[in-house]
């Protein structure tokens, strides 16, 4: 399938008319809150964290970091940093109050029982990231937060015993949940994208869109995306905190509904690379061996048993103050933090099509009867 000239300049268009709503957008949450609050970040130097505690620092609140203290040492050289180990060691949290933690780094429900039961007479509120893949069934089209979990096996959490991603973030709710009751903020994103992510699983995209030449895209233009810029999260978190917000919330986006076809043109309005899109049947692909979400990241065909995993109901985390910045920005903001990175790293993405591998396929493509 060929994009037609008129079909993107429409696209580019409105891409980068889109980046001029940026400022409006910040200037909404320019007040500053009531009071400052007291935030442990619990990691706070991976790919979410900074971004987080850069802003809550922005905003005026004072920040603690609990972490291993192996990456990324030289930043927040103002925060306080508490070293110890989610698995063994946290001494370090003892005796301490906070008014708010941010549970970022738990991948096993121990690590919340421990830190949780610890924490809840000290701190008035618990929030920690879950992730979408707590849902157990995907066939459903606008999954809320109330659509059903995966059941994992509770006696896991005493012997240590790991039960897959999805069903240990089930588990690490509840532990969440049994701490702090009615004082805990759960928000379960999916894909988190954006300046940092060193995964490439959205970069992919608007780096191979900047190289130009001939580009194949996955399946359908119309098949749904969803994800969520790291600095709407970020945002998000801390004006929930700041407004007293609990519950539950699913951390995706954007608002309106997003095609895979819009987010390819989003990226190409930030570059001005010669480049040509050829979508490429998804039963072709499958045929080949290429996976969703790893030969293509951000791609998951809606069909099966993922007709849903790209078409969450939005209602609650927008109600809750959830805004998103404008793709473009996204796109633009990504490829310019990529340029920064040492070249041999530019060079190996860790998502995404090999290039031998994408020409190889293309040329399969064309010279397929079809």
């Amino acid at each position: 399938m060929s994009t037609s000239r008129r079909d993107f300049l429409h696209m580019s268009a409105a891409g980068v008319a889109g980046m001029s709503l940026a400022a409006s957008r910040l200037e909404l949450r320019s007040t500053h809150p009531q009071s400052a609050l007291r935030i442990l970040v619990l990691g706070g130097t991976g790919f979410i964290g900074p971004h987080m505690v850069r802003y809550a620092l922005q905003r005026g609140h004072t920040v603690t970091i609990f972490n291993r203290g192996r990456s990324n040492t030289h930043l927040f050289p103002q925060v306080e940093r508490l070293i110890g180990d989610r698995e063994d060691n946290l001494e370090s949290l003892k005796g301490r109050n906070w008014d708010v933690v941010i549970d970022n780094s738990a991948t096993v429900p121990w690590w919340v029982r421990d830190t949780a039961q610890l924490l809840k007479d000290s701190v008035d509120r618990y929030l920690f990231t879950s992730t979408r893949s707590t849902y157990s069934d995907f066939t459903q089209i606008g999954l809320n937060e109330d659509s059903p979990q995966h059941d994992p096996d509770p006696s896991a959490v005493d012997e240590r015993r790991s039960q897959g991603y999805g069903p240990n973030k089930v588990l690490c709710e509840r532990e969440a949940l049994r701490a702090f009751g009615d004082r805990t903020l759960i928000v379960r994103p999916g894909l988190i994208v954006g300046p940092g992510d060193n995964t490439d699983r959205f970069s992919y995209w608007p780096i191979r869109v900047d190289k130009g030449g001939e580009m194949l895209c996955p399946g359908d233009p119309e098949n749904p995306v969803m994800f969520i810029d790291v600095r709407d999260l970020a945002e998000w978190y801390i004006h929930m905190l700041e407004n007293s917000t609990v519950g539950i919330y699913n951390g995706l986006g954007p608002e309106a509904p997003l095609s895979f076809a819009e987010m390819i043109y989003g990226c190409r309005a930030v570059t001005s690379a010669e480049v040509s899109f050829t979508w490429i049947d998804t039963d072709f692909l499958l045929d080949r061996g290429l996976r969703p979400y790893r030969d293509f990241p951000c791609w998951m065909p809606a069909r099966g048993d993922r007709a849903g995993f790209q078409r969450f109901d939005l209602t609650r985390p927008l109600a809750a103050g959830l805004t998103y910045r404008p793709l473009a920005v996204t796109a633009r903001d990504t490829l310019n933090w990529h340029k920064t990175r040492p070249v041999e790293r530019q060079a190996t993405l860790r998502a995404g099509l090999a290039p031998e591998r994408e020409v190889e396929i293309l040329a399969e493509w064309h010279a397929s009867p079809r």
